[in-house]
């Protein structure tokens, strides 16, 4: 696997005479052909959404945390239960958010402005971030019981400083 720092590089310089004689240049046993190759195979979605979401599913926080936590066997796959709960909480956040968007551009969209499809929608949003915030609050409970003293500590270490992001 690439380097992230080499990424620019990589993206700028491939496909380049000058660099063909060192293997860098496109490639079809790796599936870069030329120019039109797009990075969204390699690329991270963005970090943060509307309701939070970030951009890994459940194995790459697992790890990072198993790893930074020093988890035992029994607690990373109780760790992994969580993450999966809340990943589905998310997905079904994002999904509501998505039917209130299309609600909002449907009321938009009526020869009259639809006052109460455009408070439904509004509605849904708040309810959605409400139910998003609860699902927070309880996985972050299930993984307080889960951890010890010193494991609490650096998970919160992770979190003060913007490692990682609830």
């Amino acid at each position: 696997m690439m380097h992230p720092g080499m990424l620019y590089w990589w993206k700028t310089h491939r496909g380049s005479a000058r660099y063909a004689h060192a293997g860098c240049g496109p490639s079809a046993a790796y599936g870069w052909h030329g120019r039109g190759h797009e990075w969204s195979g390699f690329a991270a979605a963005p970090q943060e959404t509307e309701l939070g979401a970030g951009a890994f599913g459940v194995r790459r926080p697992l790890r990072f945390l198993a790893y930074k936590l020093d988890l035992d066997d029994d607690q990373v796959t109780e760790l992994a239960r969580i993450l999966s709960d809340l990943k589905t909480e998310r997905a079904q956040a994002e999904v509501d958010s998505r039917r209130a968007t299309a609600a909002l551009a449907d009321a938009i969209a009526a020869e009259q402005f639809d006052d109460q499809q455009a408070a439904a929608a509004g509605s849904m949003r708040v309810t959605t971030a409400e139910h998003l915030r609860d699902a927070v609050i309880k996985t972050l409970g299930r993984i307080h019981a889960l951890l010890e003293p010193a494991q609490r500590q650096r998970l919160a270490y992770l979190i003060r400083t913007g490692t990682l992001q609830i």
